[in-house]
């Protein structure tokens, strides 16, 4: 079975209100066949910085004994304190040794998920495979095209398209800052 692309979004949240809808949609998703959760899990950083984790997945039991903890083999964070994340750092290392990758950042591609999560706060780690995208990827590898980047474009940059209205754009932004503390 061909795997499609993967991508590790990290949402932020100022006290939190969950009431299942994030895990709706992604069960949605899931339902078309658009995407499938991996891995899903949530940070809650205090006001020092201490981190708890929870499990937070729509992924079956099944799913996610096979696929276990794969975000924290990803970043290198573990579940029990400091042996777990001295634990998720080995796992995510044999992972990518016994894929036979090399894949050592340079320091200015280092992402440093948890350092980026603000004290006092919370952050939903999803970690994504696009079904949606294989065929798309597969025709593009038979054209010998490959990845050169990627990211997310914000509200602004689609008012010149006219993908969106100043005024749309304006209420997503101010919502997602309020939301950021800024």
């Amino acid at each position: 079975m061909a795997i499609g692309p993967v991508q590790l979004i990290v949402l932020g949240f100022n006290h939190p209100e969950f009431h299942g809808e994030v895990i709706a949609e992604l069960e949605r998703l899931r339902q078309s066949d658009t995407v499938r959760v991996i891995d899903a899990l949530a940070v809650y950083k205090d006001k020092a910085g201490e981190i708890e984790v929870e499990h937070l997945s729509n992924l079956t039991e099944e799913e996610a004994i096979e696929y276990g903890t794969k975000i924290g083999a990803l970043i290198g964070l573990g579940i029990e304190g400091e042996e777990g994340i001295e634990a998720g750092a080995v796992a995510g290392a044999e992972t990518v040794m016994e894929s036979g990758l090399h894949v050592m950042p340079s320091d200015e591609e280092v992402w440093d998920v948890l350092a980026e999560i603000p004290n006092d706060t919370a952050a939903a780690l999803i970690l994504l495979e696009h079904h949606w995208a294989v065929p798309l990827r597969d025709a593009i590898l038979r054209a010998n095209g490959f990845r050169i980047s990627d990211g997310f474009i914000s509200p602004f940059d689609l008012i010149a398209l006219g993908l969106h209205t100043a005024e749309e754009a304006k209420r997503l932004s101010v919502l997602e800052q309020s939301r950021n503390g800024r």
